[in-house]
């Protein structure tokens, strides 16, 4: 089992939302506000913390704008 999160970085996000396509728990969405440049960034919303840590958000994106944070949990037996 993973848990993860990730950040990005609103400095390098064009807005393209190639990110929001590929999030298989859909956690990204675009941002209501606008950067400095003119674009409207991605952003995180997963406040149940479901993000596994999947990397796909951050392989896909042409501007290497996403960190993915991940950390394994060990499953019990019993």
């Amino acid at each position: 089992m993973a848990r993860g999160t990730i950040e990005i970085n609103e400095d390098r996000c064009k807005g393209c939302e190639l990110c929001t396509a590929v999030c298989p728990k859909d956690l990204i969405h675009m941002a209501a506000h606008f950067t400095l440049r003119g674009y409207r960034p991605a952003a995180l919303a997963d406040p149940n913390g479901q993000c596994t840590g999947c990397l796909l958000c951050s392989t896909i994106c042409p501007d290497v704008a996403i960190t993915v944070y991940r950390e394994l949990i060990a499953s019990r037996k019993l």
